[in-house]
């Protein structure tokens, strides 16, 4: 394919972000919109038609690739609409709420032999792609340990948006998977797993039904570990990844914007983003306390940071050039199958067992459960 035209499903805060991206890349469209609240000013700006279901974007004559940017328990049906239809396809993260449905999606993909991409876009930040680099090296050494924190304090919202809501976004822990995810990338997939926590400060008027506080850990199996916190209910926030190794460390700092590795007691600092201006600008959304625990009450009517421009425009314009007959990157090989999204949510569906059952929990109970 030279000239690329794509569906976009959701055209919310970041769908619509998504199309606009797109529609920049040389030898791209957007051609048809599906989103019952927020399609017509959308297809305005795009100068796309609005299509009146799923199945008729994904049936149309005139879309090559679809784009899925609904709220996160609505992925399945597009993915499976679209695979059926033999249409290539891109969906944000998380892939699905739960492993059973992430395979249903990769299996129907793989059965129509099309692209199916995770939207995790964490992995395409410059200093992401750097830090992978130097550990495949071996400049820290082997990695024994990792930990995250992306946690915060939330105010009260005026309108309880799906996000805060358990059954339509997962909570924290699906809808804010890039951690997960990204050490998944570097220590591979956990084996055994807990977590601990709940809804600890916000039962308020003005907040949803999610738990606030999550305290996790991951046991990969060969004594190497990484420890989680996600949540609203931290009054000192953070927002960063920290991995040690035998011969040193890398701390991504997502709150500050840089990467600081760490080898023989000195310190050498990269950038997060492409460029200083990104950096600056992530810095100063934390700083300026436009966010709440690292998240963005987005509307359709505004715009994405240039930070997070920056980072949708570099992962989209891998998806178009797959598209458009370029070499697969090794790097990004189980973005594009769908199998690092499903190994995250693997992981994530074994975690929300262990907190509802108060125990350690197995992977292999989830995946071997979604064999069936």
């Amino acid at each position: 394919m030279t000239d690329i035209r794509y569906g976009l499903v959701g055209s919310g805060y970041f769908g619509r972000a998504l199309g606009l991206a797109l529609e920049a890349l040389p030898g791209s469209t957007v051609t048809t919109v599906f989103d019952p609240a927020n399609a017509g000013p959308v297809c305005v700006e795009l100068n796309a038609r609005e299509a009146s279901s799923i199945a008729e974007l994904c049936a149309s004559s005139d879309v090559d690739a679809v784009i899925i940017a609904s709220p996160n328990w609505a992925h399945a049906e597009p993915v499976l609409e679209a695979a059926r239809n033999g249409k290539h396809v891109f969906c944000e993260k998380p892939l699905a709420l739960s492993y059973e449905e992430c395979s249903r999606m990769v299996d129907a993909t793989q059965a129509s032999n099309v692209l199916f991409m995770a939207g995790h876009v964490m992995n395409f930040m410059t200093g992401v792609r750097s830090v992978k680099a130097l550990i495949t090296d071996g400049v820290i050494g082997d990695v024994l340990f990792a930990r995250a924190a992306r946690t915060g304090w939330a105010q009260p919202q005026s309108e309880i948006s799906w996000k805060n809501q358990r059954k339509l976004s997962g909570g924290h822990l699906y809808h804010h998977i890039h951690e997960l995810d990204l050490i998944q990338s570097i220590m591979g997939p956990a084996v055994e797993v807990t977590m601990v926590g709940g809804n600890v400060a916000h039962h308020a008027p003005g907040f949803g039904d999610e738990d606030d506080l999550l305290l996790v850990t991951l046991e990969f199996g060969n004594q190497t570990f990484a420890v989680l916190e996600y949540g609203t209910a931290f009054r000192w926030p953070e927002h960063h990844v920290l991995i040690e190794g035998t011969r040193g460390a890398i701390r991504i700092d997502l709150q500050e914007a840089h990467v600081t590795v760490r080898v023989d007691g000195k310190d050498e600092r990269l950038l997060l983003h492409s460029s200083a201006a990104e950096d600056a600008d992530r810095a100063r959304v934390y700083r300026d306390g436009t966010t709440d625990g690292a998240i963005t009450y987005g509307n359709p009517q505004s715009s994405p940071p240039l930070w997070l421009r920056g980072i949708i425009e570099e992962e989209l314009g891998y998806f178009h050039s797959l598209l458009s007959g370029a070499d697969p990157i090794e790097e990004f090989a189980a973005l594009t199958d769908g199998t690092a999204a499903t190994a995250s949510i693997a992981t994530a569906d074994a975690l929300t067992r262990s907190l509802a059952e108060k125990r350690k929990v197995l992977v292999s109970e989830i995946t071997t459960e979604g064999a069936r």
